[in-house]
């Protein structure tokens, strides 16, 4: 088989958990940038970041980003795509989660429709942002959490909120399972529902987020993994780190015979898709 590249998301730290969760958790830019490049080093192409204030709760502050992206930047140049997040964890508004991305004006960025596009609000704030982010060359992933949010996401091309341009999906395993724990199995309701011809990856929660990512691969999507949504390795230990994640992620794509994508893959990946 003929594979696409794997596109290998890292995502080390997200907006919640603590050093109570992980001892090796990283917060700091400089700690960001070094587990960075080690997960660049382990395979992974891209970095899904988030970043915290000085009280450690999650942010959307553009000057703490780019302190952040700064410090990747140093350790790595251009070997990951850096995609930062509008998560609001109830701490943001759509229009402040969309000021924040304008005055960043990052490379790639996360965006959750659910948030974006509460149910019976007006879509005219949300299609002029996604008309701005085509218009900046700033790439969007949206997040999808279940399968309805597939038909709002094809509804929502259809009457060009989402225009066209160069975008990718976030299939979020077991959002709304027990205790927030995947498995493969989670996969089936979405693939049943994807667009064609549009590029989509997987993030799972808990031990079974290897078993996900691989069987995603094989399926010829994209994974990402991390401390934001696991802790723990396919064997059910502790990860020592986020690299290690990347790297039995890595070697099951290994064994797959698909090959890991480059950042200059991923970026030229897009490219293409304008």
């Amino acid at each position: 088989m003929d594979w696409e590249p794997l596109m290998l998301m890292v995502a080390p730290n997200g907006a919640r958990k603590t050093r109570d969760d992980h001892p090796a958790l990283p917060l700091t830019p400089a700690e960001i940038a070094a587990e960075a490049e080690r997960c660049a080093d382990a395979g992974a192409a891209l970095l899904h970041l988030h970043v915290r204030d000085t009280a450690g709760r999650h942010s959307l502050s553009p000057e703490l980003y780019r302190e952040a992206i700064a410090a990747v930047r140093e350790r790595v140049g251009e070997r990951l795509v850096i995609q930062a997040t509008t998560e609001a964890v109830q701490r943001y508004t759509p229009s402040e989660q969309i000021d924040a991305v304008m005055a960043l004006r990052p490379e790639s960025v996360s965006v959750a429709l659910r948030e974006l596009l509460p149910a019976g609000d007006d879509v005219t704030q949300a299609a002029d942002f996604f008309r701005w982010l085509r218009d900046e060359q700033v790439v969007p992933q949206f997040i999808i959490y279940a399968a309805d949010d597939l038909v709002t996401y094809a509804g929502l091309r259809d009457r060009e909120v989402i225009p066209a341009m160069p975008h990718w999906l976030l299939l979020v395993l077991g959002r709304y399972s027990v205790d927030q724990t995947s498995q493969p199995g989670d996969l089936l309701p979405f693939m049943q529902a994807l667009p064609d011809r549009v590029p989509w990856a997987v993030c799972a929660f808990g031990p079974q987020e290897h078993a996900c990512g691989t069987c995603a691969a094989s399926l010829g999507g994209h994974v990402r993994v991390g401390f934001e949504n696991n802790l723990r390795l396919k064997d059910g230990g502790t990860a020592p780190d986020n690299a290690a994640l990347v790297r039995q992620m890595a070697a099951a794509a290994d064994a797959l015979g698909r090959p890991l994508a480059s950042a200059a893959q991923v970026r030229e990946r897009f490219a293409r898709q304008a």
